[in-house]
């Protein structure tokens, strides 16, 4: 039981014994003093009749109406004359009336008896007879009621009013203790706030200074810590001049492109080379050509701004060397983009960004998962080696040693993804997320697709999503795939973890059918995790509004992926994170590379100290397993754990 319940259930027991005592003191005081009127009254009856009655002592029938004439005109129970001498009743008057309106249980609680009084009526000197006289309770225990009444109404009023405002200063005076407690379960959630307003009573107020205190100590060593880890990310994977990702970070996005998994997809390696840069920096100088590298960086950072594309990765190998890595880029838009780029590139030495600019070629390579590192990067490299080679006018060489492309056009991919949606032909797979310590000890399954084509083939979402995304079916297809994991959790209650797109976090109705989904099944959400792309987030604002949407529903959140962005750190105290998953490509070959242990070893200090459980992606070997054990990485994923599979458990 609450605090405040306990106080205000103490206050309304004390006004109850208090009005209790209260209220039956007052019926007891009125009760003595009705008794002693009734005796007083009784007794003045019996001395007023007696000297009436002496000049007639021996007229009975005078004595007779005079009593009769008393005993009408007030409230007398009995009246009655006595013969002295041989106790004979010379005149009795009695009456039996009840009084009205008062309840039997009040009369028998209250014991209101009848109280006599009595005198002597002479002859001469000699006693010749007694007067008794006994007075009805019946008006007495009237006004005893009403007057009962009337005190119980008042009291009751008066403890109704105190209870109530007792409860709202109570409720008002420890409203900091909600505040309190709301600030400890946010911090269970891994989120900072303080109390803006403090309370005036002092004892709170030390106690919510001492919470907030507490709360900005926390916050800062989360910041110091993701400060540290984001400098550790900046020295490994990013070029210091650009800004862009350095050769090493290409290494492993273009590793982790080449592995043939069902999320991976064709797509194509563009390298940019500016001529003759020696030479140029020597007849420009070190800060110009500088500038022209920034420049180029710049240009880069705007076709990816421009296309929205998160999942490509822009990078400087060295020098005047540029890669630009576009997973999902088709072969019509390649040629497009080689031709916008290369204007650009122009336009710098055209409206003179520097004193001269030469006309830097671009190669470009096709590449689909499964191929090697070296045969990738030796393909890209003949191609820049033609460009080079050919007329400036078309400073580009693109080279594609096997079809990229299906054979099916746009319209054929329109017509049978509709289908497979529109006919529920989606396939669930699922991969075990396991505990590093133990990777028998199951953490969640990982919800993939495949969509069943016209041939009944179940097609790899690598192969398709890109289309879908071409489509504008993104978020059609996350809700989809959302409806498709209620029904199998309705049938297997198990830990699911479901990826959403940027088109479902973009687009206000999308994300408005999915909130209404997870409505309509709330026994469903203990069991689900709704995952977030690290490269796909919206602003921090609008990321933690849709974070507490979704917790609102009572489904868990989760951000996979992550390691790219790592600014993004110091805003997981807001999100109330189920966990945290590092992207693949800092965890492969984490046994063999210090960089890598040194920058999972930040991650973990930083989200440890908000109790963040962190996940490894794309675990390939024993050894990268027992490095994550040591580090204290909380799960895993990957081949090693398990591939992704139809539903086989119970």
């Amino acid at each position: 039981m609450s605090l405040l319940k306990q106080l205000f259930i103490a206050i309304c027991l004390f006004l109850v014994v208090a009005f209790s005592g209260s209220f039956i003191a007052g019926v007891e005081n009125s009760r003595e003093q009705l008794l002693s009127q009734l005796r007083s009254h009784a007794q003045d009856a019996a001395t007023s009749l007696g000297l009436s009655l002496t000049p007639h002592v021996d007229d009975p029938a005078m004595i007779e109406l005079m009593v009769s004439s008393i005993f009408d005109s007030g409230y007398y129970a009995t009246i009655r004359v006595v013969n002295i001498a041989d106790n004979r009743v010379i005149v009795e008057r009695r009456t039996t009336t009840a009084p009205e309106n008062v309840p039997a249980w009040f009369i028998n609680l209250v014991d209101l008896t009848p109280e006599g009084g009595d005198a002597l009526i002479m002859r001469g000197w000699e006693q010749a007879a007694r007067v008794e006289v006994l007075s009805h309770p019946q008006f007495a225990l009237t006004k005893l009621w009403d007057s009962a009444i009337g005190s119980l109404i008042w009291l009751l009023g008066c403890g109704l009013v105190s209870a109530v405002l007792g409860g709202w200063l109570l409720r008002t005076q420890l409203r900091p203790l909600d505040n309190m407690v709301q600030q400890a379960q946010a911090i269970t959630r891994r989120e900072f706030l303080s109390m803006p307003k403090v309370p005036r009573t002092p004892e709170l107020k030390r106690v919510v200074l001492a919470m907030n205190l507490m709360v900005e100590k926390l916050k800062n060593l989360f910041a110091e810590e993701a400060a540290r880890s984001e400098k550790l990310r900046e020295e490994a994977y990013q070029d210091s001049l650009t800004g862009l990702a350095n050769r090493r970070f290409f290494d492993l996005k273009l590793t982790q492109q080449l592995e043939a998994t069902e999320q991976n997809t064709d797509g194509y390696l563009l390298f940019l080379r500016v001529n003759d840069l020696a030479g140029l920096n020597q007849r420009l100088g070190g800060q110009k050509t500088d500038r022209l590298i920034q420049a180029i960086g710049g240009q880069l950072t705007h076709i990816l701004q421009q296309r929205n594309a998160r999942a490509w990765l822009a990078s400087r190998s060295r020098g005047g060397e540029f890669t630009l890595l576009a997973p999902g880029l088709s072969s019509e838009d390649v040629d497009k983009l080689a031709q916008q780029l290369s204007e650009q590139l122009e336009s710098l030495y055209q409206t003179g960004a520097s004193d001269c600019i030469p006309v830097a070629h671009i190669g470009i390579a096709a590449y689909r998962p499964g191929e090697s590192t070296a045969t990738v990067i030796g393909r890209a490299d003949q191609a820049l080696a033609q460009a080079q080679s050919k007329n400036p006018e078309q400073p580009w060489e693109r080279l594609d040693d096997f079809n990229l492309t299906t054979g099916q056009g746009i319209h054929e991919w329109r017509k049978w993804i509709d289908e497979a949606l529109v006919g529920g032909k989606v396939q669930l797979y699922f991969q075990a997320v396991s505990q590093c310590d133990d990777i028998s000890k199951l953490m969640h399954h990982k919800v993939l697709a495949r969509l069943i084509d016209p041939q009944g083939e179940a097609i790899a979402a690598g192969q398709f999503i890109p289309w879908v995304e071409r489509l504008g079916w993104a978020a059609r297809f996350d809700l989809a795939m959302l409806e498709h994991s209620l029904k199998h959790l309705a049938l297997h209650p198990t830990p699911l973890a479901l990826s959403l797109s940027a088109a479902t976090l973009r687009e206000p109705e999308s994300w408005a059918k999915l909130l209404d989904v997870l409505e309509q099944h709330p026994e469903q959400a203990t069991f689900m995790t709704l995952e977030l792309d690290e490269r796909h987030l919206p602003p921090a604002a609008e990321l933690e509004a849709l974070g507490q949407q979704i917790r609102a529903t009572g489904y868990h959140l989760g951000l996979q992926h992550f390691g790219g962005r790592f600014s993004l750190i110091g805003n997981l105290t807001h999100l109330g994170l189920a966990y945290l998953k590092v992207d693949g490509s800092y965890i492969r070959a984490i046994d063999q590379e210090g960089d890598k242990r040194l920058f999972i070893e930040a991650i973990f200090r930083a989200t440890n100290s908000i109790d963040l459980p962190l996940i490894a992606e794309r675990v390939e070997t024993e050894a990268e397993l027992n490095v994550l054990k040591e580090l204290g990485i909380e799960g895993a994923m990957g081949r090693l754990i398990g591939a992704p599979t139809p539903w086989t458990g119970s």
